[in-house]
């Protein structure tokens, strides 16, 4: 801030030391501007400027960042999304088998078996074909198209993506 701001009274909260900063800068030239007259510190952090919503330094209680560190936010987001993609893609059929749908037909004493059995109880013995257990069996039997494995692993992705944008903000609110 200059002098003619401070003179004109833009300093806001300098406002009321403003007469007595004064008077000492004019009456002891030789004294060292970091420190008053009684040899206490003037010393004022720097106060850094705001900066656009989403760049470095958005926060106004941020550390400075370098411009590396927008590249490791957005490698490691990437990263995240990669890793979630594919965690979708892969979990799903492992669920599915667990579930008791596999390959050779549901699993006794399963989940599936369950599901199987109210159905058929609810539609007088027989498991109606569009149903969940029927589709269910259907995937667990022949595994995913790939229609369902790119709606997967972009859900995936963008899940991975959404939980790495938390945690670095949860960083960021930590300094």
């Amino acid at each position: 801030m200059s002098a003619k701001a401070i003179e004109s009274g833009e300093g806001g909260a300098l406002d009321a030391l403003l007469p007595e900063l004064l008077s000492e800068e004019e009456e002891e030239p030789s004294q060292s501007s970091n420190q008053a007259s009684d040899g206490s510190s003037l010393w004022k952090p720097p106060q850094r400027p705001h900066q656009g919503a989403h760049g470095s330094g958005s926060y106004p209680r941020d550390p400075p960042q370098s411009e590396d560190s927008n590249f490791y936010h957005y490698a490691g987001m990437t990263a995240a999304a990669v890793i979630g993609g594919v965690m979708a893609v892969r979990a799903v059929p492992e669920l599915l088998d667990t579930m008791g749908f596999t390959r050779t037909g549901i699993s006794r004493s399963s989940v599936a078996a369950n599901m199987m059995s109210s159905t058929a109880r609810a539609n007088g013995g027989r498991v109606p074909s569009g149903s969940l257990v029927s589709n269910l069996q259907s995937k667990g039997a022949t595994g995913l198209s790939t229609p369902s494995n790119i709606l997967l692993g972009s859900a995936g992705a963008l899940l991975g993506a959404l939980l790495w944008n938390s945690s670095s903000s949860s960083r960021r609110t930590q300094y």
